[in-house]
């Protein structure tokens, strides 16, 4: 078994699409897809996104802002960035169907299965907090324990997202992976992160996408120009 995880695609239907090229050209090779959260706001399609993720993915749980979607909750997302999801949201909610609410509200928090002998879990921020939780790869040791102690403890690989910084590093019996993000990376390359797991080795994968075409795309939103000109520096920029 091989699975692809993705996370944070955030309403990019561009890097979407790169993504599912390059699943084609495996020619099979990829049995699964993973989604760690986080389908819409940022990015200029999320309706595409949603079902995309509804007819593909195998596992899928759900991030702040599709909570932020389907409840009208606050995100809570990064200060700076806050006005943008907002901005974006607003620009969206009132043409998701009713189906695609559904879908986003219906996604669970946390989800767990076996993989061979391994029990793997998936959840978007941390086991300890679900939807809001941030913390990067270089925490410290402590501050992960903490975050992993809701973990069955037969967990032995988790995977997370909301940081959108990539990174595997080994937690007491757990590996923890965060693959990146898909749609809106944040360590300095605009190239689309994800991850490919084989029940024992992680593997960290990049492709390019259409920046141009997903920000044409985001300038026809007409957004607040503060959102527009914040956005551009993050897709094409990886920051």
């Amino acid at each position: 078994m091989r699975a692809a995880v993705i996370a944070d695609v955030h309403g990019n239907i561009d890097a979407l699409a790169a993504f599912e090229t390059w699943l084609d050209a495996q020619r099979g090779g990829i049995d699964e897809v993973w989604v760690l959260g986080d389908l819409v706001d940022y990015g200029p399609a999320p309706i595409e996104v949603i079902q995309w993720v509804a007819a593909h993915a195998t596992w899928t749980v759900r991030g702040n802002h599709d909570h932020a979607m389907a409840t009208g909750e606050d995100c809570r997302s990064a200060p700076e960035f806050h006005a943008a999801a907002v901005a974006t949201r607003n620009a969206w909610r009132s043409h998701l169907g009713s189906a695609d609410v559904a879908f986003l509200a219906g996604l669970p928090l946390r989800t767990a299965f076996p993989v061979g002998d391994a029990r793997v879990e998936l959840v978007h921020a941390t086991p300890m907090d679900p939807l809001f939780d941030y913390l990067p790869g270089g925490a410290t040791e402590a501050a992960w324990a903490r975050a992993l102690e809701p973990l069955d403890a037969r967990t032995r690989f988790l995977f997370v997202g909301h940081t959108h910084v990539g990174f595997v590093r080994r937690v007491g019996a757990v590996t923890v992976v965060n693959p990146g993000s898909l749609g809106m990376p944040k360590d300095g390359d605009p190239c689309s992160a994800f991850a490919v797991f084989d029940g024992e080795h992680i593997e960290s994968c990049r492709v390019a996408y259409d920046v141009d075409r997903a920000i044409g795309r985001l300038r026809a939103l007409r957004l607040p120009s503060a959102c527009m000109v914040q956005l551009d520096h993050a897709f094409r920029r990886g920051r």
